[in-house]
């Protein structure tokens, strides 16, 4: 069995400007691009903890809050919060940034599931997580039922079987 890390080594921040090509005809960051960046960004976090070659395996609900317009800097960080088997979760945010108003917004999280797989594709161990912060603890601990939920959804795990997700919803 792999080592466990520490979910902040898993840390990573991408910074990306928001071009004329990126965006609709409102001078908006196309959403499909937005997803792009962010699936690289939470694609480094889980190679960086797993130390293998990941694919993105699922993507939770995605709120576009506010718009990202032309010119503005994109940010997001990505952490892994939790290790099952082969997967890992990872928790992405994005802010926009107007440099020149200073003006700096939240637009969008998500948590995303990857799976890392050897070189014939075939899934593979990864290390436990180990969270440090309140934070990283809460979403470590949180982590078991969100996954719960999203087999239930995908018919993969009968939901009388996702204990977590039933004594958290109390049915």
């Amino acid at each position: 069995m792999p080592q466990p890390k520490l979910a902040r080594d898993s840390m990573t921040v991408m910074t990306e400007m928001v071009l004329p090509n990126d965006t609709n005809t409102l001078n908006n960051l196309m959403g499909g691009r937005l997803l792009h960046f962010m699936d690289i960004a939470a694609a480094i976090a889980a190679q960086k903890h797993s130390n293998r070659i990941v694919v993105t395996a699922s993507v939770d609900n995605v709120s576009f809050s506010e718009p990202i317009r032309l010119g503005n800097i994109v940010t997001m960080k990505a952490q892994v919060t939790r290790a099952f088997s082969s997967s890992m979760e990872v928790f992405i945010e994005v802010w926009a940034e107007d440099i020149p108003a200073g003006i700096r917004v939240s637009t969008n999280s998500a948590f995303y599931t990857f799976v890392a797989v050897d070189q014939s594709g075939r899934p593979i161990e990864v290390p436990a997580v180990i969270p440090e912060t309140n934070e990283e603890k809460d979403r470590y601990e949180s982590a078991l039922r969100r996954r719960q939920l999203r087999l239930v959804l995908a018919g993969r795990m009968n939901a009388q079987d996702a204990t977590e997700l039933r004594e958290y919803l109390k049915v």
